[in-house]
């Protein structure tokens, strides 16, 4: 009996290591799996990570398309604006002087 008290402690030692490297491998499975999701979700927006680091995939934007875009936006900004306090010497920006004249009484 003497002997199989000694050995319990070794046991219990074991099972224990034992628990706590199934534990750590899970562990390492499911960030291994964690890294290999979020590398497909990258790639899928063209970044793709390499030994060498990590590059960038640009979509191919036409020229055109982007001129198209930009202008767009600059239309939309500059109709959006407003100066009421501006007066142009040139005579620009008539309509809002006429306008404001119809609303005063």
């Amino acid at each position: 009996m003497g002997a199989l008290g000694n050995l319990f402690p070794l046991v219990v030692l074991f099972i224990v290591v034992g628990v706590g490297a199934y534990v750590g491998y899970s562990i390492y499975l499911w960030s291994n799996e964690l890294t290999d999701r979020g590398k497909r979700k990258l790639e899928k927006k063209n970044v793709v990570f390499s030994k060498n680091g990590m590059k960038v995939g640009v979509k191919e934007v036409r020229t055109e398309d982007y001129e198209d875009k930009t202008q767009s936006v600059l239309v939309k900004a500059w109709n959006l604006a407003s100066f009421p306090a501006y007066k142009s010497r040139l005579g620009w920006n008539s309509e809002a002087e006429t306008n404001q004249k119809k609303k005063r009484p």
